[in-house]
């Protein structure tokens, strides 16, 4: 076992584990969306969506009492993932159905999917209350703490002695980082706009995956576990934005979105992630944080 953990638990298998895990499961969210809909229908997808929410708070809340760093972050990356699938995203796909809301594309189609339209509506809360965590003085983003630095924005001394709670760090993480990318691609998506093919969009494109690489590199030299996964969120987002961005231009086909045709796949997909968050979560903490010692002596 020793052994084992010595050659997982090592750069640069831990970031790339973690990345793999947060890039998966935002395509896995897509599926999960289609298969609700599919299964359960107009009649029941609401109800199912709430049912997915709660679970995701249940998780939330297991996480937060959880004093395990390992574990509890992993509770609070789902738990943010599911309140995200379940509360945030169904209830756009609501009330774009409650108020039949419809767009005439440039090409004279229907926008399949409205909802998309009041999710940008949300833009003024996103930034509105995006002001409290950029701002605040407890933060260890490193995205946020650089502008804090560089431009003067400090709001004060962390506070000694400060203990946060990873579940809830990590869920709101994840539901904000989402979150703000949706409303990204959104908007450059929107031919009223940016649209698509602008040049604008291709800017964007070009320098995300320059982001998203520099980030990448970064993660791969992680060798706690816990901090890797933390890292990961924000990393494989803006990843996948990229991808989306791909997939908007119809290079490949967005095969999440086809539980039906892609099935076999999907699944494979879905048991190696489970495989892999149980390594993670089941192996020894004393051991990967002995690993983690040793380097940083080393160092």
């Amino acid at each position: 076992m020793n052994a084992f953990v010595r050659r997982f638990f090592r750069p640069p298998v831990v970031g790339l584990l973690a990345f793999l895990v947060v890039f998966i499961t935002q395509g896995l969210g897509h599926t999960l969306m289609v298969l609700i809909e599919i299964i359960f229908g107009s009649g029941f997808q609401y109800q199912t969506a709430f049912i997915l929410g709660l679970l995701g708070a249940v998780l939330l809340f297991i996480g937060m009492k959880n004093e395990n760093e390992v574990p509890a972050t992993w509770f609070g990356y789902f738990a943010g993932f599911l309140l995200w699938t379940g509360w945030v995203e169904f209830s756009f796909v609501f009330y774009a159905e409650y108020l039949n809301i419809e767009q005439i594309l440039p090409d004279g189609r229907i926008n399949k999917y409205p909802e998309y339209l009041v999710m940008q509506s949300s833009i003024g809360v996103l930034m509105v209350s995006l002001l409290y965590f950029f701002l605040n003085k407890e933060t260890k983003c490193n995205f946020f703490r650089w502008f804090q630095r560089n431009l003067g924005l400090s709001t004060g001394r962390p506070t000694r002695g400060y203990k946060r709670n990873y579940a809830a760090v990590t869920a709101m993480e994840t539901v904000y980082v989402i979150w703000f990318f949706y409303i990204v691609l959104l908007l450059l998506f929107e031919d009223a706009f940016v649209g698509d093919q602008h040049p604008l969009t291709y800017a964007f494109f070009f320098l995300n995956t320059i982001w998203a690489l520099f980030l990448m590199y970064r993660l791969s030299k992680f060798w706690n576990v816990t901090r890797a996964i933390r890292y990961a969120i924000p990393t494989a987002i803006v990843a996948y934005s990229s991808y989306e961005v791909i997939g908007r231009w119809g290079i490949w086909v967005e095969f999440w979105v086809y539980p039906g045709e892609y099935l076999t796949e999907l699944l494979m997909i879905l048991g190696a992630i489970i495989i892999g968050i149980i390594i993670a979560m089941f192996t020894p903490e004393g051991e990967k944080q002995r690993l983690y010692n040793q380097n940083e002596d080393s160092d």
